[in-house]
């Protein structure tokens, strides 16, 4: 009962490679189209053109964090509306908090797991476009 997030299109963006692969691995084999960069101001010019329907992003990188990236994709009246998820290593209430005063729409702790990755998506993107085709088989 797989479930099929097909021509969704989903950016990560962390300067790890390892993450990006994961996690690109993990939303490729739902049927995500999935967009990466390796920092903020890699992912800022990639956001304009792809337009993505979720963003996830790691707060420790360099040259332009994943608060700062946040807080300007969430300035920008294009993508105010564009779920962003912060990732990160730590799991203090001092960055989740600072996550939500930049405008993130949740925080995942790394390593995360297939499950925590869909389940944001679930909990952001409305699939009910989606849903009625996937009922209608059934």
């Amino acid at each position: 009962m797989e479930e099929n997030f097909e021509s969704l299109k989903v950016m990560v963006i962390d300067d790890s490679k390892t993450i990006r692969r994961t996690a690109e691995t993990l939303l490729k084999k739902v049927g995500c189209n999935v967009i990466t960069a390796v920092d903020g101001f890699d992912a800022l010019a990639k956001i304009a053109d792809n337009r993505p329907d979720i963003i996830f992003v790691d707060i420790m990188m360099p040259r332009l964090d994943g608060y700062q990236t946040c807080a300007l994709i969430k300035n920008n009246t294009a993508f105010r509306s564009t779920p962003v998820i912060m990732l990160s290593s730590k799991d203090g209430l001092f960055d989740k908090a600072k996550g939500r005063i930049v405008g993130s729409d949740q925080y995942l702790t790394k390593p995360f797991s297939k499950e925590e990755l869909l389940g944001a998506i679930r909990a952001h993107v409305p699939q009910s476009d989606k849903n009625v085709v996937g009922t209608a088989g059934s």
